[in-house]
């Protein structure tokens, strides 16, 4: 009786006879031996069908197999070291469950518009399954650093009566009789939540009606946004950086099997270890004027300035003390120079861009408030959020991680359309 098993997990029942659900990845043959590729969402492994060791009815059905057509597998498992999983199959039995005709992906290229309508067929192949399992291998590592150091899971909601930001590219809603907006980010409401529990992070998606076509952006992504109560500016960027190398590690450690299959250069991840360099916005400034950019104090940067910030660090650099006119209205001042902020941004190497925002908020209601009308506010709308600071305000920062973005930059991929299981972006909300 054959024991049932995934490929993963082959290593277990070397010598063994297995049974494996799976799909025909691809299918080779030379004379009295066939080559099947199977692939079970679990990895990948060759059955080796040989003409004299089987039935008529297995070789028969072994030869009418077409790619992503399904099957039962069975066979015995043994070590092959010329294979990419290290195992190989000998199969002795075949059933099939359903078999495929003209299968809209082959092996040939397709075009980019052509993949993405095909994206739910699109994910079964190599190199997006391997970006899935790093993507969850790095969510799996945000929510492992957080929890074992003192923070605490909270889902602010998705559905908002205003903006965190003071923006206008939020999607609208009717709430019953009221305006309602999807969230662009949890970050007011996870202040509310670090007041009442010192250290807490939220992970979950949000929505920005940007009409953007950059490599860089997504209509709907995913959003790792830790707070921490008692907690000033220096603080916060000692953890995003212990973070961030944290998470990079638990890739590096954990899917390098699937980082080799699609290319990426792992030594380039190794390297990524805290502490990370650090320019304020006023050295950036001067940098970008000696390598041409006609940029004015005052400014935000967009992707070719932060692309060349990075090109002199090889691991992500954090540019701190922007001005306070191109950041949000919650960032707090520096004591030293009120027209810049207690802010960073975190850009990765290697051309990615930023993907973490934080700072210090303001915590003096007075200062507050004055926000609030220079920035043209609802005190109405935003009294709740006033509350923190008039009910027991203490010193607190924290930070967002765009997930997709992270996940761009660590499999080395040039768009983040392939970071997400099915992106929605300017012009595509199929399949």
């Amino acid at each position: 009786m054959a024991t049932k098993s995934v490929i993963r997990n082959v290593n277990q029942h070397v010598g063994e006879t297995v049974t494996i659900g799976a799909w025909i990845n691809n299918k080779r043959s030379s004379g009295k031996i066939q080559f099947l590729q199977l692939r079970d969402g679990s990895g990948y492994i060759q059955g080796v069908v040989v003409k004299s060791e089987v039935s008529e009815q297995v070789w028969d059905d072994a030869k009418s197999l077409t790619q992503e057509s399904s099957l039962y597998v069975t066979g015995v498992i043994r070590e092959e070291p010329r294979s990419q999983s290290g195992y190989e199959m000998t199969v002795t039995g075949i059933e099939i469950i359903h078999l495929t005709e003209n299968y809209p992906i082959t092996p040939k290229e397709h075009g980019v518009d052509y993949l993405m309508d095909h994206r739910h067929l699109w994910l079964r192949t190599q190199k997006q399954r391997a970006i899935m399992v790093i993507r969850a291998e790095i969510i799996r590592a945000v929510q492992a650093y957080f929890d074992t150091n003192g923070f605490t899971l909270v889902d602010p909601p998705i559905l908002t009566p205003t903006s965190a930001e003071g923006t206008t590219n939020l999607f609208h809603t009717k709430y019953f009789e009221e305006d309602a907006y999807l969230t662009q980010s949890g970050q007011l409401y996870m202040e509310a939540a670090a007041m009442a529990l010192g250290k807490v992070y939220s992970f979950g998606p949000t929505f920005r009606a940007e009409k953007s076509k950059t490599r860089r952006h997504l209509i709907e992504f995913w959003m790792i946004e830790p707070e921490m109560a008692f907690t000033d500016h220096e603080e916060s960027l000692q953890v995003q950086e212990q973070f961030i190398s944290y998470v990079v590690q638990s890739v590096v450690k954990n899917c390098r099997q699937e980082l080799e299959a699609i290319g990426r250069n792992i030594s380039k991840l190794e390297a990524i270890q805290a502490p990370f360099p650090r320019i304020t916005y006023d050295e950036a400034i001067e940098f970008l004027h000696t390598q041409g950019f006609d940029i004015p104090w005052g400014e935000d940067f967009g992707a070719p300035h932060e692309t060349a910030i990075a090109e002199k660090y090889d691991k992500p650099v954090f540019i701190t003390h922007y001005p306070a006119g191109i950041k949000a209205f919650y960032m707090k001042p520096d004591p030293n120079r009120p027209e810049v902020v207690l802010c960073a941004d975190m850009i990765a190497p290697e051309g990615y861009g930023e993907i973490i925002g934080g700072s210090q908020r303001i915590d003096d209601p007075q200062l507050l408030e004055e926000r609030f009308k220079e920035h043209e506010l609802s005190m109405e709308t935003y009294q709740w959020y006033m509350d923190l600071r008039k009910y027991g305000t203490v010193p607190h920062s924290g930070f967002g991680l765009g997930l997709e973005r992270t996940v761009a930059w660590i499999c080395g991929l040039d768009h983040v359309r392939e970071t997400i299981p099915f992106p929605r972006t300017l012009y595509r909300l199929y399949p």
